[in-house]
């Protein structure tokens, strides 16, 4: 059921331009590094867009997740997904390096990382072919700063949270270091109850079904890191860098209401959807980084080796109750009961290498390779209470895959005003999927081998100190999320469930990028991007065995097309008493996908097609605000709007949030109080009507308004340094276990 959950919130990701990703990928929020405010300077430089932030009071009691929320062309509405305008998923590098948590784990991790540690923010929204991330992705590299004496600092947080129900967490972050050892360690815990009301209706002109209830999933995390860096001497450097998180869902219920109707027979039936489900995960990872600096202009080679090991536990017995139009209880009719194993084991190195020539020109080759296995042992038993019959389905399925990738990029300054950078990577995945008891012989086996090369360019020109203009094209894959090969059932009714689907295929992704930025405060983003065999869930609903079903079908749908144009400012103003971030734009989705066959039952469903052409508008501001001369109070403005989008599931309605946030200092103290969601209007609906009479309608409601209060404590020596940051062989694997 948890996996249902996280399938239907990505709904609730569609942000800045329609943003999609999958929640499993949503969740692709990655690493993050140090980010500095000192002024709140926002330019363009080379190839990303740089947030400087070491010296601003925003900084101060907030997190990493908080800041980065504030930080323009950066936006969540969830408060779990990071996204990028215009980009599918937010990947989040620290220093440079990306972390070895999943997705999941990282929101945490941000969640209780000081923002007092971030020197500045960058933006990288089109990546170049050195770095190993898939699709759309934009790269967020948090930069933290750079302290230089020897000692202990650290901070201490504790929150409180308000919603439906109320949430807890609590950190400790300490930094330590002496000559040439530093070592830099976190732990944090939190407890909470994410509660959802949904109502979901679909049908046609024969019959009609309704389903409205909540859905509630507690939860419990502990987590953390260490990261050990030593220098041997000036040119070589180790590190090794351990994670782990842990997350505890126990007694995770939904209680559905179902009305279904036979409009010919004029016939109604009534019945209860009540499901239970225990889940627990851990997560692991470790890095191993060797450092080498080859000369005085920057030349360096990085070798990393990395083991990721996640294992996710789930059971749920899920029963469909007999009812009457007062909602009574009447016995039960059907039980089916589900274990859903997960465990990821995967083994990642990469060699990286870049000289750099006196001439301004640098040239970087690299490598690397994955090793994963998947190992998904699904039990599946459906029991009839009135024919007294059971039925099993088990399915255990192994998917094994090798991933080899090489990289060369040239990036050269030709003058003071104009620079570029030109390059390429080449990849190649070797995959197996194996079903030891699957029900259908073509899921037995399934065997891909295919490669694919991905050029990449970007231009910069310095026009004068008040105009830049750049440009860049990049191509990318976008793989598909392990889980989503798995193919298990997450019920949401007895007829109405999320079929995942081994047949998935990689996507192609080509994108197009100019930028105009005037006195490093104003800019113009112009793009457009085709993706080519979109990955994404189709909803098929048909008469199946004289029974009206609604499968949501994870595959490949077609083509999409996103253009968009968006105008922003990051600027302070009254001597600095306010500092606002504005953007605002608008969006074309072509989408061009049609679907009639479930891949797995070979079931013929009426034509589900989505051939709509859309136009959506955005307007996005973060406004601080000082209160007094000496800078202890200040007051936080942040509001959103998204108008309605056509999606692959249907139409996207508008999207709205207003948030404030007050905020006192005093000494190392931060004391801080926010309410979210003040207008209650952030609220997912998705609506779809097709030419042949099928009909689907969405309603979730997340309990996104609520209040909360935050007290942070730091303490120390605030002029430690902070530990050398490393770039973790496995960090495109981690992104897919969720």
């Amino acid at each position: 059921m948890k996996k249902l959950i996280i399938s239907l919130s990505l709904l609730t990701g569609f942000v800045v331009f329609a943003q999609k990703g999958e929640q499993s990928d949503s969740t692709k929020v990655k690493d993050i590094q140090e980010v500095v405010m000192t002024k709140k300077v926002f330019q363009k430089k080379s190839d990303r867009f740089i947030y400087d932030v070491a010296a601003s009071p925003v900084a101060k009691g907030n997190t990493a997740f908080g800041l980065l929320k504030e930080t323009p062309l950066i936006s969540s509405t969830d408060d779990k997904t990071l996204r990028i305008a215009g980009k599918s998923n937010a990947v989040i590098f620290i220093d440079g390096r990306v972390t070895q948590m999943d997705a999941e784990s990282l929101v945490q991790f941000l969640k209780n990382t000081p923002a007092e540690n971030i020197q500045r923010i960058e933006v990288i929204t089109m990546p170049g072919s050195e770095y190993k991330v898939e699709s759309s992705d934009g790269i967020i590299n948090i930069v933290l700063k750079k302290k230089s004496s020897n000692g202990l600092n650290g901070s201490m947080r504790m929150n409180n949270q308000q919603n439906y129900y109320n949430s807890t967490g609590a950190g400790l972050s300490l930094n330590y270091r002496k000559d040439k050892l530093g070592i830099n360690t976190n732990i944090n815990t939190s407890e909470n109850i994410r509660e959802e009301y949904y109502i979901l209706k679909n049908g046609n002109s024969e019959s009609a079904n309704r389903s409205e209830g909540r859905i509630t999933d507690p939860n419990k995390d502990l987590g953390g890191y260490l990261n050990i860096d030593y220098q041997l001497n000036d040119k070589n450097s180790l590190a090794l860098t351990y994670n782990s998180w842990a997350n505890r869902s126990y007694n995770s219920t939904a209680n559905l209401f179902n009305t279904t109707t036979d409009l010919v027979k004029q016939e109604t039936d009534y019945t209860w959807t009540k499901s239970k489900e225990d889940a627990r995960s851990y997560n692991n990872s470790m890095n191993l980084n060797y450092e080498l600096k080859t000369d005085s202009l920057g030349s360096k080679l990085n070798l990393n080796v990395a083991g990721l090991f996640y294992k996710r536990l789930q059971s749920s017995n899920n029963f469909t109750i007999a009812s009457d139009q007062y909602r009574n209880d009447n016995g039960n009719v059907i039980k089916i009961y589900q274990e859903q194993p997960q465990r990821i084991n995967n083994f990642s190195a990469t060699a990286d290498y870049v000289q750099k020539f006196k001439k301004d020109l640098a040239v970087s080759v690299g490598g690397n390779f994955n090793k994963t296995k998947t190992d998904n042992d699904t039990k599946y038993d459906t029991y009839n209470f009135q024919k007294d019959s059971l039925v099993s389905e088990p399915n255990h399925f192994l998917y094994d895959e090798n991933i080899f990738g090489a990289y060369v990029t040239v990036e050269k300054v030709f003058s003071p005003k104009f620079s570029g950078k030109i390059g390429a990577r080449y990849e190649l995945t070797q995959s197996e999927g194996n079903s030891d008891n699957a029900q259908d012989e073509n899921l037995r086996n399934i065997k891909r081998d295919y490669d694919k090369l991905l050029p990449y360019l970007s231009l910069n020109y310095a026009i004068n100190e008040k105009n830049n203009l750049s440009y860049a094209f990049s191509s990318r894959m976008r793989r598909p999320s392990f889980w989503e090969l798995n193919p298990v059932k997450n019920i949401l009714t007895e007829f109405n469930y999320i079929q995942n689907n081994p047949f998935v295929k990689a996507s192609s992704v080509y994108s197009h990028e100019l930028t105009y930025m005037y006195k490093s405060s104003y800019f113009l983003i112009l793009s457009h991007t085709l993706t080519k065999d979109e990955i994404t869930q189709v909803p098929l609903q048909g008469v199946i065995n004289g029974k009206n079903q609604l499968r949501y079908i994870r595959t490949n749908f077609g083509d999409n097309q996103e253009m968009s144009a968006m105008l922003g400012m990051q600027k302070s103003f009254f001597k600095g008493y306010l500092s606002s971030n504005f953007n605002i734009g608008i969006q074309r989705n072509i989408n061009n996908g049609s679907l009639s066959q479930d891949p797995l039952t070979g079931d013929i469903f009426p034509l589900y097609e989505n051939n709509i052409k859309s136009n959506s508008f955005l307007i996005q501001t973060n406004n601080n605000i000082q209160l007094d001369k000496n800078k202890t109070w200040f007051l936080g403005v942040n509001y959103f709007y998204v108008d309605k989008q056509q999606i692959e599931l249907g139409q996207l309605h508008s999207l709205m949030s207003l948030d404030f946030n007050l905020k006192k200092l005093w000494n190392q103290w931060t004391f801080s109080l926010g309410l979210d969601d003040v207008l209650n209007t952030n609220k997912v609906i998705i609506e779809d009507y097709q030419k042949n009479g099928n009909y689907n309608y969405v309603n979730q409601n997340q309990y996104n308004r609520g209040v909360e209060l935050t007290i942070v404590y730091n303490f120390g020596n605030q002029k430690v340094k902070k530990v050398r940051s490393i770039d973790s062989a496995d960090k495109e694997i981690k992104s897919r276990t969720k």
